[in-house]
């Protein structure tokens, strides 16, 4: 498969692209750190049939996802809790803004804050949040999913958490699409050649390069 490389990973083209991928009409979806439902929405209007799980830990951002899917409530499941490396409770940094981008939670990471503090220094973080999370491996073990289609993550650093909590549900993971940084925006976070090294099984199918930050869209070649 070429390797493309796209300037945004903003318009519904990507999600359009992700979908021909998926080559079936009920594809099995997760939304991790699925925030208001934007993407949600996106690849609902594109797959109506797909069974889309969501997860979100910001009560801020459930409220509105809750407001925004509100029609769709019924196709979707929404679980409020944060994807990690272990099971329990874990801080969870909540973003915040002035002026404008007041209510600003699309920076909320169970990572705290390193270079973003720098590099996006309207951005401000909170006092951290106690939340419920789980590992991906254990939660799909209970909700019996053996075997996933597509995994949008948006973490926001938390990027290994994810990995080392859900290695079996990856490896039965058709495609993965997920942010990446080479300047540790969070504690810890790891740059796109150390994400490709937990996922030696994972090739590039699409990458969207900002800089020293983007996202990248992964195909898994066992599969």
């Amino acid at each position: 498969m070429e390797i493309q490389t796209l300037e945004s990973p903003s318009s519904l083209k990507v999600h359009r692209h992700i979908v021909s991928l998926l080559q079936k009409p009920d594809p099995i979806i997760l939304d991790i750190g699925c925030n208001d439902g934007t993407d949600t929405q996106r690849f609902l209007s594109l797959c109506p049939k797909a069974d889309l799980y969501c997860f979100e830990p910001d009560p801020r951002a459930v409220a509105r996802f809750k407001k925004n899917m509100k029609l769709h409530l019924d196709k979707v499941r929404l679980f409020e809790i944060a994807i990690s490396n272990r099971n329990g409770r874990i801080d969870f940094h909540p973003s915040n803004a002035d002026g404008s981008a007041k209510e600003w939670d699309q920076s909320g990471s169970i990572r705290r804050p390193k270079n973003h503090l720098v590099e996006h220094d309207w951005v401000r973080f909170d006092r951290p949040i106690s939340v419920e999370t789980r590992r991906l491996d254990d939660w799909c073990s209970e909700a019996d999913l053996s075997r996933i289609d597509f995994i949008w993550m948006d973490v926001q650093g938390a990027e290994s958490d994810v990995i080392a909590g859900g290695r079996q549900t990856l490896s039965n993971t058709r495609f993965i699409y997920t942010e990446y940084s080479d300047h540790e925006l969070y504690e810890g976070q790891l740059s796109l050649q150390a994400i490709l090294d937990l996922l030696p099984s994972f090739e590039v199918v699409t990458c969207y390069p900002d800089g020293v930050e983007g996202n990248v869209l992964l195909r898994n070649t066992r599969l």
